[in-house]
């Protein structure tokens, strides 16, 4: 079955005349009229009554006329879709990234593609570093962004950007406000807020708490649910010092800065790049990440001042921002 076979069925089922549908197709009545012959063998029956001035669909030409103006329609879609990526009218990005990754890491960066990938559209989709490494061998995700990660296959790519240091997170009223830095002593004798999937928690669990775990409390697997319980003084996180917090929330480095991870880009080896990919992976591996992590030279309790870009605050119809539901 040939595309230019179902155009030719289209027009005659629309004027009921060979004379016209030749003329809408801009061929030839002998041409339309073996084009739909054509169809008809492959079908396996007749599709078109053809009775001097009388002609009509048959029965199975009825049947089948839904699902052949789909097939036109999709077919006819999927070359526009084509060209305008060619063109680079839209330029899909699909980025992952951990759950201890914070979305306020790409934006900037995303900011810089936008304005030379005019038709630029991003999905953020949220992972486990194990998932993410699978989807991007299947095609599904185009980079991801990363924490601490054990044995990465050899078919991946991986660049590290920064390095990190955690800090506690916790209400101004909490008992370990007014400190200047907190111990891993004092962490033993407070509630920590779990971040489910963290990829930090393993970590100081081995190193800090060897022996007895440490008194974990309230969990969720969104850092904004456990921001708002740390604000109600049910506990202290421990976040990385780039993760945008509530201002009610104050931060507080840990002595010694004890706990740290290496913040990873990762992508397939060996695959051609897209051009929104390929923009995005050298303006992340070029870009100075000490400002994003400048929070170290924050006082305690002080938020940095978050970078906002034109263009993802401004209403386009060229650029889309959109966040979907975490990796089941």
């Amino acid at each position: 079955m040939e595309l230019h076979q179902v155009r030719y069925f289209l027009a005659v089922a629309s004027t009921l005349n060979f004379t016209r549908a030749a003329e809408q197709c801009n061929v030839t009545q002998p041409a339309l009229t073996k084009g739909i012959q054509k169809l008809e063998q492959e079908l396996g029956g007749q599709l078109i009554y053809r009775e001097r001035q009388l002609t009509q669909l048959t029965d199975l030409g009825k049947e089948v006329l839904p699902m052949l103006a789909r097939t036109l329609a999709s077919a006819e879609t999927a070359r526009r879709r084509a060209k305008e990526f060619q063109r680079k009218e839209i330029a899909p990005l699909k980025i992952g990234l951990a759950p201890s990754i914070s979305a306020s890491l790409v934006l900037d960066l995303i900011a810089e593609i936008a304005k030379i990938v005019p038709g630029l559209t991003v999905e953020l989709r949220e992972g486990a570093a194990e998932k993410l490494i699978d989807l991007l061998l299947e095609g599904e995700i185009n980079a991801a962004i990363v924490g601490d990660v054990q044995d990465i296959p050899p078919r991946i790519d991986d660049w590290l950007l920064f390095e990190e240091r955690y800090v506690a997170v916790l209400a101004q009223t909490h008992q370990l406000a007014n400190r200047h830095s907190i111990g891993i002593d004092d962490l033993r004798e407070t509630v920590l807020l779990e971040r489910v999937g963290c990829d930090v928690a393993p970590k100081i669990q081995r190193s800090y708490f060897p022996k007895e775990p440490p008194h974990l409390g309230h969990c969720s697997g969104h850092d904004l649910h456990l921001q708002y319980m740390a604000a109600a003084g049910f506990g202290v996180i421990l976040a990385p010092e780039h993760m945008p917090r509530l201002p009610t929330l104050k931060t507080i480095p840990l002595e010694g800065d004890p706990i740290s991870r290496e913040v990873r880009l990762l992508a397939v080896q060996g695959r051609r790049y897209s051009p929104a990919q390929d923009a995005f992976i050298k303006v992340a591996r070029l870009r100075d990440w000490s400002i994003e992590v400048r929070q170290r030279d924050v006082p305690p309790g002080r938020l940095p001042e978050m970078a906002t870009s034109p263009a993802l605050t401004r209403t386009s119809t060229t650029n889309r921002f959109q966040r979907i539901d975490p990796i089941a």
